[in-house]
């Protein structure tokens, strides 16, 4: 009886700890004293970032595990994340490595970027191209090599030494950018 008694018990917290543990606030929930907070792939979850996404007459899968974002204080998002592009054409493949969804207006290697959903990649040469849906170039500004970084991954988002800046790198390719009003 007393065995029986410990097993619904156990069986109880079990079922019960999810629901306790997600009470608790995460970095993808709410920022902490009004800071950004930088968001690794394990921060994005289908809740707000798309596993599919729309690109040129067609939707692509993301690699989830390849995603980052920023959650401002004020709760809006800057997410971005690889996709698997081998659906496309070779030249769409090109110039197509990742989706970008903000909702606030931002600039990128000192170009405006209004809020909504693009394109983007790494161009050979030291290259960032920005793309609306229908892959038509909206701009291309120089990305920079960051020789120094420990281990590249495929991709990723990092604060910048600047207050409010942030980098986007896509392994040791990145362009800055940061929030604009």
């Amino acid at each position: 009886m007393q065995r029986r008694s410990v097993l619904i018990l156990s069986a109880a917290i079990l079922l019960g700890m999810p629901v306790f543990l997600s009470s608790f606030p995460t970095a993808s929930r709410n920022p902490a004293d009004g800071k950004d907070v930088v968001l690794k792939a394990s921060d994005i979850t289908p809740k707000i970032f798309p596993e599919t996404v729309f690109f040129r007459g067609q939707s692509a899968p993301v690699q989830m595990r390849n995603t980052g974002g920023i959650h401002f204080a004020d709760d809006l998002y800057v997410l971005a994340g690889m996709v698997d592009n081998s659906g496309y054409s070779s030249g769409i493949r090109q110039k197509y490595q990742a989706y970008l969804l903000t909702e606030v207006p931002l600039e990128i290697g000192g170009q405006a970027v209004k809020p909504g959903a693009y394109g983007f990649g790494f161009l050979e040469g030291g290259k960032f191209i920005l793309l609306d849906l229908g892959a038509n170039d909206l701009f291309q500004v120089s990305s920079q090599r960051d020789a120094d970084i420990k281990r590249p991954t495929p991709f990723q988002i990092t604060a910048a030494a600047e207050t409010g800046k942030f980098r986007l790198y896509m392994g040791r390719e990145f362009v800055e950018f940061s929030r604009t009003k």
